[in-house]
């Protein structure tokens, strides 16, 4: 099964300082058929706008990763850090028995990220903190593993069966992923055109996928996912 999302279809809320998409049910957006793909239960496309941010709020059991695309956010929490997470960085906190933290923009321009919510394999884990810088040479043209519960090394570790990969390929270039009996795959799609097994996706559109076969993505035209 191969079914596309077409980017008009995401759930838009505009806060005025904030303009997200959301890709799964969340907040006041609600849709019992929509829910969570596999251990996939958030996938949010955000822009905060400068001076603007998320009070101090709690999470638990959650794996909560953000990737930042462009600008910055300061991160503050309970565990006692203190960082900044910039474009190329992915930071992970393992929610666990439970935690707080807030985010804000404190730059002058927006900042441009995913927050990504996976259920752990594991409940009643101690909160932790992980974050690493990537650079975009790593992802082109190719899957590059950023985030992983699948020890693979270097990556920022989570606590799911489950691996993040960013990818930036050229025009005409293409990559195969050798999927394994029942994984579930998720492709959401930044900007340019790709064919995913000859399907056609857009900018923003998003893939949702239960394959046993390798799954073939060719770039139309230079596109990042």
């Amino acid at each position: 099964m191969l079914d596309i999302i077409k980017a008009k279809d995401r759930h838009l809320t505009d806060f005025g300082w904030l303009q997200t998409y959301w890709l799964f049910s969340f907040s006041n957006y609600f849709d019992p058929h929509n829910i969570q793909f596999g251990a996939l239960r958030v996938f949010n496309d955000d822009v905060v706008q400068s001076g603007n941010g998320f009070p101090t709020h709690s999470h638990e059991e959650m794996e909560i990763i953000t990737i930042v695309l462009t600008g910055e956010m300061t991160h503050e929490d309970s565990m006692g850090n203190k960082t900044v997470i910039k474009a190329g960085d992915v930071q992970r906190m393992s929610a666990g028995t439970g935690l707080t933290h807030s985010e804000f923009n404190l730059a002058e321009n927006p900042v441009h990220f995913y927050q990504i919510w996976i259920f752990p394999d594991e409940s009643d884990l101690k909160p932790t903190y992980d974050q690493k810088t990537f650079s975009p040479a790593q992802w082109k043209n190719r899957l590059f593993p950023v985030a992983s519960g699948q020890s693979i090394p270097d990556t920022v570790t989570f606590y799911t069966d489950a691996t993040i990969y960013r990818c930036d390929l050229d025009e005409g270039q293409s990559v195969v992923f050798d999927a394994t009996t029942g994984r579930r795959i998720f492709i959401y799609l930044t900007n340019g055109e790709i064919s995913v097994d000859g399907q056609k996706m857009e900018p923003k559109d998003q893939a949702r996928i239960d394959t046993e076969k390798p799954l073939s993505i060719r770039a139309s035209t230079n596109a990042d996912f």
